[in-house]
């Protein structure tokens, strides 16, 4: 089964920036990244599918920027901008079992989960 582990996350004040990265043990399909901040549900930032199709959460749109090599099988998302509302566990997702049509925001369409980094942006 594929595995993934992102790396990235950390402190940073507003407006400043921060790069996530998700590397996958293997092929992989759609991919996304999801925060969620205590008390909150799960919510979807930005997703692209292997053509490089994107979508974006409203709330990240013109800040943030997804995209993926899949030579290396990474995954990446530049965070600009970055507001308090922007802090959270940031977990990046794959879907394995068959390619999604386009990029998805949808929590269920995924199948793997990594564990998780952390974001914290300071007013």
């Amino acid at each position: 089964q594929v595995q993934l582990v992102e790396s990235g996350g950390g402190s940073v004040q507003a407006g400043g920036s921060l790069r996530l990265s998700c590397l996958a043990s293997g092929y992989t399909y759609n991919m996304g990244w999801f925060r969620q901040a205590p008390g909150d549900e799960r919510e979807g930032v930005a997703a692209i599918d292997r053509d490089g199709r994107t979508d974006y959460a409203e709330s990240v749109k013109g800040r943030f920027t997804v995209s993926r090599d899949n030579a290396k099988n990474t995954l990446l998302l530049e965070m600009n901008s970055l507001k308090p509302e922007d802090g959270g566990l940031y977990s990046c997702a794959a879907r394995t079992i068959n390619s999604y049509r386009g990029a998805t925001l949808a929590p269920f369409r995924y199948n793997i989960w990594g564990q998780g980094t952390q974001v914290t942006v300071s007013s």
